[in-house]
Parts: structure tokens; C-alpha cells; sequence
């Protein structure tokens, strides 16, 4: 399989705190990624050092066989990182689809030159990001929420507009920090199913998650994170098989 992510022997502490310890992951096209471990492992922690959040101390990062650990995280979200967060960070006074028109890899719009001088191009980059962004609400089946202000919906939609507008990045590889966190019903299903088609599209998914059940149903293969450090890969089953990982998992 086409490897998307590789990160190599990737360090990071603050102080005396460990987020991460020599970690080393590799995702590949079509592939969804469990990563697990208590609060505090360093999972999400993680995220942030491969989406440009955080600046790691030592380690490469590779996407697509490029290094990007040097890159700024918004050249890292055009080259085509995309992920969502676990407060969701919504911009709570715009539309929905406002939120998920900020989200393209690219957008002329950006640039003040192509604002004065090429107009056109501008205008219909917008209606395609626009026709873009009822696509992908009509697949999460919130087309009709569209105009609707983001803190006027209930907390599982919001969180399927979390993954809506990283949806509207269209690159290789999708983080989602603790999608199902608070979701339940109709809108965990809607996730579920989502999140399989992404994979099934091609994209390499890895997914931060305490839902098991989730990670059991979604992914082939999982890690165990704790103090920063990947304690064991396997299914989730292998994983929870151990004594040593389910009791640092439930605190025993």
C-alpha cells in the first residue's frame, strides 16, 4: 500500500513533560488508524506536532514521502492535512456554510492580486466551493442547516460540521480528534459512515478515540499511546487483550 504519513522517531516535551517519545507511525492510502490510550498519552498532542500545531523537538515528518516538519501549519493544510478538534472550534458567529467556506486547500479569494485583476476566477472558485459545501452537507445530511448559524444547532450536528469543513480540504490525509465524543444516534452513524467512504476514497484516516466500539468497527489496525510513548500496534482486540494496556487504559 502507498504510505501518506510517516512519521519518524518524533520528540517533543515541555519541561519535563513528555508529549511525545521517539513515535513512529506510518498510514497508508484507504487506511483508518486508531490511536488510543489514556487521557494525557499524548495523542492529541500528536496531531498537532503532524498538522503543524506544535514544532517538534527532533523527528521527521513525511507526507506523501515529503518532509514537512518544517512547514507553517496553514502550508501543511494546503499540501492536504486536514482534521478536526476536539472542542470542534467553530466559528460561532458565522453560518454554517461560512465556516466550511473557509476550508479549501485553496482559494483565490486570498490573494488581494487576483481580487483586482482576475475577478473571475475568484467568483467562480466560490461557486464551486459553495457547490462543494452542499455536497457535502447534503452527505451528513445537514444540507438544509446550511444558512443556519452554527450555535443554533445541537451538539451532534456540530460536530458533523467539525468534519464538514474538514471535508472541504480534499487532501491525502484526515486527522479526527475524538469525533465521537458527546455524539450519539443518528449522528453516530452518520460519522461512522462517513469516516468509512473517506477511507474508501482513498484517504489515510487516523482517528483519536475513546469510543471502542468505534475504533473496533472503523479501523484495521490500532495504537496504544501513554506518556507520549506507543506502547504496543495491533487490532484493538490485541490491545485490549493485554492487563498492562487495559489497566493504564481504565485506570486501574
Amino acid at each position: 500500500m502507498t504510505v501518506v504519513l510517516r512519521v519518524e522517531n518524533l520528540n517533543k516535551a515541555f519541561g519535563g513533560i513528555v508529549v511525545a517519545d521517539n513515535v513512529n507511525i506510518e498510514i497508508s492510502k484507504g487506511e483508518i488508524l486508531g490511536l488510543i490510550g489514556p487521557n494525557g498519552a499524548g495523542k492529541t498532542s500528536l496531531f498537532n506536532l503532524i498538522s503543524g500545531v506544535l514544532k517538534p523537538d527532533s523527528g521527521h515528518i513525511h507526507l506523501n514521502g515529503r518532509r514537512i516538519d518544517g512547514l507553517p501549519l496553514y502550508r501543511r493544510a494546503r499540501i492536504g492535512i486536514a482534521r478536526t478538534w476536539q472542542n470542534m472550534l467553530l466559528f460561532t458567529t458565522m453560518t454554517v456554510m461560512e465556516n466550511l467556506l473557509i476550508a479549501p486547500r485553496s482559494y483565490p479569494g486570498e490573494s488581494i492580486f487576483k481580487l483586482t485583476l482576475a475577478r473571475e476566477s475568484v467568483r467562480q472558485a466560490e461557486v464551486e466551493a459553495r457547490k462543494r459545501a452542499m455536497q457535502i452537507l447534503d452527505r451528513v445530511g445537514l444540507a438544509g442547516t446550511a444558512d443556519a448559524m452554527v450555535t443554533d444547532l445541537p451538539f451532534g450536528h456540530q460536530k458533523l460540521i467539525g468534519l464538514s469543513r474538514a471535508l472541504m480540504n480534499d487532501g491525502d490525509l484526515l486527522l479526527l480528534d475524538e469525533p465521537m465524543a458527546g455524539v450519539e444516534g443518528a449522528a453516530y452513524e452518520t460519522m461512522q459512515r462517513v469516516v468509512r467512504q473517506e477511507a474508501e476514497a482513498g484517504r489515510a484516516v487516523c482517528v483519536v478515540e475513546h469510543n471502542v466500539s468505534f475504533i473496533k468497527d472503523l479501523c484495521t489496525r490500532a495504537v496504544f499511546m501513554s506518556n507520549g510513548r506507543i506502547l504496543q500496534a495491533g487490532t484493538v482486540d490485541e490491545l485490549l487483550a493485554s492487563k498492562v494496556l487495559t489497566d493504564l487504559y481504565f485506570g486501574v
